[in-house]
């Protein structure tokens, strides 16, 4: 589910992959395997787009359908 809502939020927002591997503090590639569902971010990173989204980290995980 974090991968999916990660994807849908940043192609509603028209956001680069790149441009939020750098808010979250890691390599593209490790942004394209958080979207891929192959890996998982720190909590550090789940805080950074929660913020930059502004929306829940439940929201972000699907623990919630709500955003805020």
């Amino acid at each position: 589910m974090l991968g999916e809502r990660m994807k849908i939020l940043r192609n509603e927002r028209k956001v680069p992959q790149k441009e939020l591997a750098e808010l979250m503090g890691v390599k593209l590639r490790a942004y394209q395997f958080y979207e891929s569902g192959k890996n998982e971010p720190k909590i550090a990173g789940l805080i950074a787009l929660a913020n930059f989204y502004n929306v829940t980290i439940d929201y972000l995980v699907g623990r919630t359908d709500t955003c805020e």
